[in-house]
């Protein structure tokens, strides 16, 4: 059964140079147009069933905030139609719904009142809304007071103590400490088994993949594409990367596998440093995954494989192919080339193309990672780059089991108890 239906939804502010513009179109004199519309969404169309967990990605100032905000009724849409099936919870803006002057157990009972319980169905609920907020004393003091933790903490046992229908979280657990965050994603995974239809709108893209059974993508008001997470992501990473607007076509139609070269579906940095001597030509690349997908999304754990395609322009000698992770603060972690695994290359000729493939096991931890990758080779003992591409790719690892450090050992635990 569908318990959101957005239908064809615009929203559109009007936008005035200077304040006496909104007066001159007011009384209509001269009778011309001051303003100019700015559509925060534009025709934006999706269905929810119920008891599905929905991602809404997309960067800054895509719409994702007013939409919810118009699913939920905050915000009036200007055109198109939105149906709602069922009782709503809703964590939007910071400490929205609740009144300063008021103590934190008095807003309790103001939002319980919102939603339409009665005094006595709120004082069976208080206890463990009290609880799993877990601010202490603060609870009995103004909300003015409280931190921007606080007021998530507060927010969000509200939320599921009201055992809603429908729950809308919009980024707010970014606020919260991990211990609450983790100890909110648990909850919601047990509405989630009991039915709850949840509609999650989030930057951490772990918590996205790990946690939705499907993504909608927005970008500039506008529904770009919805379907599996792990492909969402891909998109979504194209569009920070600045490549959606360059050939917004491939973009799409790389949710049906109809890239024409790897590249071209891989998040690639449009500022790496590339640079050598114009010997040889790195001239597309790509992530697969065991299954063989292109991907820039790895699961730990998994087998993945780096591929390279190389173009030698100019004659030499026993090129080496290689390729380097990097954590985002630029530490190497990782990475190889065709002389440390004694690869023989033989000799590069003008117009030889090459097809590299690294396979190996993904072990590093979750977190995003950034690709480097290389042709270079030996010249009368000087090391000569043929064609470099620094930090070129961004891939981000998902996984279910993290331990210390950065690399995973895959240790086997064996356990001998004796009396």
């Amino acid at each position: 059964m569908k318990v959101i239906e957005v239908k064809n939804v615009s929203k559109v502010y009007k936008l005035y140079n200077k304040p006496i513009d909104i007066l001159k179109e007011m009384i209509k004199i001269p009778k011309k147009t001051y303003h100019k519309n700015f559509y925060a969404l534009k025709n934006v169309s999706f269905d929810i069933e119920k008891g599905e967990s929905v991602g809404i990605i997309g960067v800054n100032g895509s719409g994702k905030s007013t939409v919810l905000k118009i699913i939920t009724g905050v915000l009036n849409k200007t055109s198109g139609d939105v149906i709602v099936r069922g009782k709503i919870a809703a964590l939007l803006e910071l400490g929205a719904g609740f009144n300063t002057e008021y103590t934190g157990i008095e807003n309790i009972y103001l939002n319980g009142l919102m939603i339409g319980y009665s005094k006595q169905e709120m004082d069976k609920k208080i206890d463990k809304i009290i609880e799993f907020a877990d601010i202490g004393d603060f609870i009995n003091r103004p909300v003015k007071l409280y931190s921007s933790g606080m007021f998530v903490r507060l927010a969000f046992s509200l939320s599921i103590a009201v055992e809603p229908d429908i729950l809308i979280v919009d980024e707010a657990l970014s606020v919260g400490d991990i211990f609450f965050q983790s100890k909110c994603y648990k909850r919601m995974e047990e509405l989630k088994k009991q039915g709850t239809t949840i509609v999650f709108v989030s930057h951490d893209l772990g918590a996205v993949i790990r946690f939705c059974d499907r993504t909608i993508v927005l970008n500039n008001g506008e529904k770009i594409a919805e379907g599996n997470p792990h492909e969402m992501i891909d998109l979504y990473k194209k569009i920070l990367s600045g490549h959606l607007n360059e050939d917004t076509e491939n973009q799409i139609k790389k949710i049906n596998n109809y890239g024409k070269t790897w590249k071209s579906e891989m998040v690639v940095n449009k500022k790496s440093n590339i640079y050598g001597d114009d010997t040889a030509e790195i001239f597309d690349f790509g992530i697969f995954d065991e299954k063989n997908n292109l991907t820039s999304v790895l699961i730990k754990g998994e087998i993945f494989t780096i591929k390279e395609k190389i173009k030698i322009k100019k004659d030499f000698k026993n090129p080496i192919f290689t390729y380097t992770i990097k954590d985002k603060t630029g530490n190497d972690l990782t990475g190889t080339n065709t002389m440390y695994e004694m690869v023989d290359t033989g000799d590069a000729k003008s117009g030889d193309i090459y097809e590299v493939s690294f396979t190996q096991k993904m072990n590093l931890q979750g977190g995003e990672y950034l690709i480097s990758m290389s042709c270079t080779s030996f010249e009368d003992n000087n090391f000569v780059v043929r064609h470099r591409l620094y930090d070129i790719l961004s891939i981000v690892v998902m996984s279910n089991k993290n331990t210390v450090g950065i690399y995973d050992m895959e240790s086997k635990i064996k356990i001998e108890k004796y009396k």
